[in-house]
């Protein structure tokens, strides 16, 4: 395999990865909020769990499905934070996992040469790698707004790696 399909797919496969691990996360606080809390603003200044969702899966939507994979662009931003309802957990859940799933299989049917062009996103200019980067780490981060409402909604630990030794030391590689 050429060096650099080798590098895409690794590229990818860790994109990919750490995108389910956000979704792992997002599921696991899923199971312990209520469908009250799912829509709970902690002040006038904060978005609802509700919210977030609505925002990812307009985000990865633009980024991933409409820019990289050459669809129209339908987003209308304002609103993923205006709702205050209309979509159950179960619903928001399954949004998120399908527009995840949906990213993936994007990345995955793009081809090389795509990933190196520059492109224009929400006024910024990417290439398609840094598109990649955007969406796992914009995922990652409000994944982590998400486990802070949370924690402080319920007032207890979420158990993300329960049954992982996270002190284990990094093994020598040779």
């Amino acid at each position: 395999m050429e060096a650099l399909e080798q590098f895409q797919k690794e590229f990818l496969q860790n994109a990919a990865f750490r995108m389910d691990e956000s979704l792992r996360m997002i599921e696991i606080c899923f199971d312990k909020l209520s469908e009250e809390l799912i829509w709970k603003r902690p002040n006038d200044s904060s978005n609802s769990i509700g919210n977030l969702i609505l925002h990812l899966c307009g985000n990865i939507t633009q980024y991933a499905i409409s820019s990289l994979g050459n669809q129209p662009d339908n987003r209308f931003r304002d609103e993923e934070f205006t709702k205050k309802g209309g979509y159950t957990k179960d619903e928001l859940l399954s949004k998120i996992t399908q527009t995840v799933g949906q990213a993936k299989v994007t990345f995955k049917s793009t081809p090389t040469s795509e990933y190196v062009r520059v492109r224009t996103v929400q006024g910024f200019d990417f290439s398609g790698i840094g598109t990649v980067v955007h969406v796992v780490e914009h995922l990652s981060y409000h994944t982590g707004q998400i486990a802070l409402l949370t924690k402080l909604f319920l007032d207890s630990d979420l158990g993300f790696y329960d049954g992982m030794d996270l002190n284990a030391k990094n093994e020598k590689n040779n």
